[in-house]
């Protein structure tokens, strides 16, 4: 199979927009408005959703740029300047998730917003966001991967791509995608009948994801980071090891159903003067 289409669907006077980029705006906005329909039902307002997002969004773009400068730090050592120049590109999925979670988490927590019932909402949307998001990915072939004979083969003819020249490789962003839909499903429809208390369908959601990406990232081909593993590899074995004890520790399983509409949604925030006594 063979992927011609410009890396950039727009370019000029200055201004670019790749196919990454608008597919990732999609992918944020899908994801916000789904987190924004359900929440009320589980006794979280629409305002409070759009607040966490806020903070989640800019969180997750420092988080996605931070982890990418570290991965090439030798670079950015040698081209301060360019640690500013995210318009060209440079992010890291694991980046994005972690900074998004601390930054809506941190938000949410200051003011008194249901965290983790709201992160098991946000779960199933966030890793549909992410799969929307490897649609530019393969467009841009951005990421580059191993070398293979399959009939599923991706060779990329833009000279603009990144992976022009390779041949035919994996579609390693495709296997990812393929991983965030399967954990959308379960996110969706299993984890929250068996998973109790709130916030453990979000860790289980981690857990099944980084789980799933060590393995796929063997069909990239990136530099080892760590202990022979690329940076995206080392990040999701820590994952997995800090998912693994909180579930052994705080989870709950067991035959559940699913959750019970809560009706009207309460005013969850703490009243501003409490607030102000407690120091928040």
């Amino acid at each position: 199979m063979e992927i011609g289409l410009d890396p950039n669907l727009i370019e000029a006077g200055g201004i670019i927009l790749s196919w990454h980029g608008l597919f990732s705006v999609i992918a944020v906005a899908v994801a916000v408005v789904m987190v924004a329909k359900i929440a009320p039902r589980h006794g979280i307002s629409v305002d409070d959703v759009y607040s966490v997002a806020v903070w989640a969004i800019i969180g997750g773009v420092i988080g996605a740029r931070l982890l990418h400068i570290v991965d090439k730090l030798d670079f950015y050592t040698a081209n301060p300047l360019d640690i500013f120049a995210i318009w060209t590109g440079g992010i890291a999925v694991w980046g994005g998730v972690i900074g998004g979670f601390a930054g809506g988490w941190i938000y949410a927590s200051r003011s008194g917003i249901l965290r983790g019932r709201l992160a098991d909402i946000t779960a199933p949307w966030l890793l549909l966001a992410m799969a929307i998001g490897r649609i530019g990915d393969i467009i841009n072939g951005e990421h580059l991967a191993k070398p293979t004979s399959l009939p599923w083969g991706i060779e990329w003819t833009h000279p603009g791509s990144l992976s022009f020249g390779l041949g035919p490789t994996h579609p390693a962003v495709v296997y990812e995608m393929m991983l965030d839909l399967a954990v959308v499903a379960l996110a969706l429809w299993v984890l929250p009948k068996i998973l109790r208390p709130d916030g453990m369908v979000f860790a289980a959601s981690l857990l099944l994801y980084a789980f799933g990406r060590i393995f796929v990232l063997m069909f990239h081909d990136y530099e080892s980071w760590l202990f022979g593993m690329s940076e995206a590899q080392a990040v999701s074995v820590a994952v997995v090891l800090v998912t693994v004890p909180l579930l052994a520790w705080k989870g709950k399983f067991g035959r559940f159903g699913p959750p019970e509409p809560v009706g009207p949604v309460p005013d969850t925030r703490r009243p501003r003067a409490e607030r102000r006594r407690r120091g928040r």
